[in-house]
């Protein structure tokens, strides 16, 4: 009789967060259906400490969500007076100084900043409402496959704020200045066919189809090299930065890595 496979279980379960690891692929998974997933600063620490927790078999990030909304947006109860137990509410950062202010909002940050590392693909499943800090949420990731029924929006600066988890940067880089300033003055939904007409998402399928056309997206990744992905998601990246000549030279640099190492002459 065969031995029973091992199930080390997820790598992180708390505050809404679970991780968990399968070889070259993890999975992030909001996981609080009855608020819709909505966020705090707990899990945004949930977050960041996922990110912090995968091995370097990891090749691939999946992140999704339990229930019919990916997430909501931020927790309405941050903007109470009592805040979170144990949390400094938003009111009392307000009071603090600029310095106190910043480095929260830094610390909150680091949940959306891992995504884009140079040494992993993420791709987010969005379903249903990706709302303020779930549409940022999104964003951070490198990729998005949608759900048709998919609505995504920008609240924050309807709510007298602007967006600050990191979402500004991506949102602009994606579909330019003119309708990124459009979508977050107006707070409107952005629906699946927009989304991908614009650019916001990769692919729009029917929401029972959306795990297995993130799985099938994964598998196409995982079959190219490692170390090419991990290359060429680096020219990308740089490409917003560097002029014409810069990123034909950064072409020629990537590209003698590459054959060195193909012909076992790498470092």
């Amino acid at each position: 009789m065969a031995s029973p496979v091992h199930d080390p279980g997820p790598a992180l379960d708390q505050d809404g967060v679970r991780l968990t690891v399968d070889d070259a692929v993890a999975t992030v998974t909001l996981t609080n259906p009855a608020k819709r997933n909505a966020q705090s600063p707990a899990l945004w620490r949930a977050l960041t400490e996922a990110g912090r927790l995968l091995p370097g078999s990891v090749r691939a990030v999946v992140l999704r969500a339990e229930g019919k909304s990916f997430s909501a947006g931020l927790d309405r109860q941050a903007f109470t007076p009592e805040g979170f137990d144990g949390e400094p509410s938003f009111i009392d950062l307000a009071r603090g100084d600029d310095a106190e202010l910043d480095a929260a909002v830094a610390e909150y940050q680091e949940a959306f900043t891992w995504w884009r590392r140079s040494d992993i693909l993420s791709v987010a499943a969005v379903q249903g409402h990706a709302i303020g800090a779930g549409f940022q949420l999104a964003l951070a990731c490198d990729l998005r496959v949608v759900a048709e029924d998919v609505q995504f929006a920008m609240r924050e600066t309807s709510l007298g704020l602007v967006p600050d988890l990191t979402g500004t940067h991506p949102l602009v880089s994606l579909i330019g200045y003119a309708r990124a300033l459009e979508i977050c003055a107006t707070g409107r939904f952005v629906m699946a066919e927009e989304a991908v007409g614009s650019g916001l998402a990769n692919l729009a399928v029917p929401a029972d189809q959306l795990d297995g056309a993130v799985r099938d997206l994964v598998s196409a990744v995982l079959a190219a090299p490692r170390d090419a992905v991990v290359e060429t998601k680096a020219l990308l990246q740089g490409a917003q930065h560097r002029d014409y000549e810069a990123q034909r030279a950064a072409e020629r640099a990537a590209q003698g890595r590459r054959l060195r190492d193909l012909a076992g002459l790498g470092e």
